[in-house]
């Protein structure tokens, strides 16, 4: 599975109900990204492979992952890195941020994807952007 190409084949009754039932961050961070406000057409709760994606931008290849408290544990963890070692063999690159670093800075947020739409390097593994 890990030479396939990245298509939809995930659930895509699970990404709809998770569109309906989006956490405050991604609200937030879904109101900056919408109707091509940074110049790229962002999807919310993409299905792509096995797994359903935060936010994903096609043409960058483009994976943004909200984290929450949850994400800490060692379980959540070693499944963070399962995901975006599939996510990297598709060729898409992970950005992750905590929720924290929403509500206290979206800015510097929506600076660091501009930054990376200026320069779409792949970048295998996931970036947390905790101190932006």
């Amino acid at each position: 599975m890990a030479d396939r190409k990245a298509t939809n084949y995930g659930d895509p009754i699970l990404a709809k109900a998770l569109r309906r039932n989006m956490t405050t961050s991604e609200i937030i961070l879904w109101q900056e990204l919408r109707n091509r406000s940074l110049g790229l057409k962002f999807r919310r709760q993409h299905p792509i492979g096995p797994y359903v994606l935060d936010f994903f931008c096609h043409k960058l290849k483009l994976c943004i992952e909200l984290d929450g408290d949850v994400h800490q544990s060692t379980e959540a963890n070693m499944y963070d890195e399962r995901r975006t070692a599939f996510l990297n063999s598709q060729g898409i690159t992970v950005l992750r941020y905590s929720n924290e670093v929403v509500s206290n800075n979206i800015g510097g947020i929506l600076e660091s994807i501009k930054h990376y739409a200026l320069n779409p390097v792949f970048l295998p593994g996931w970036h947390i952007n905790e101190y932006i």
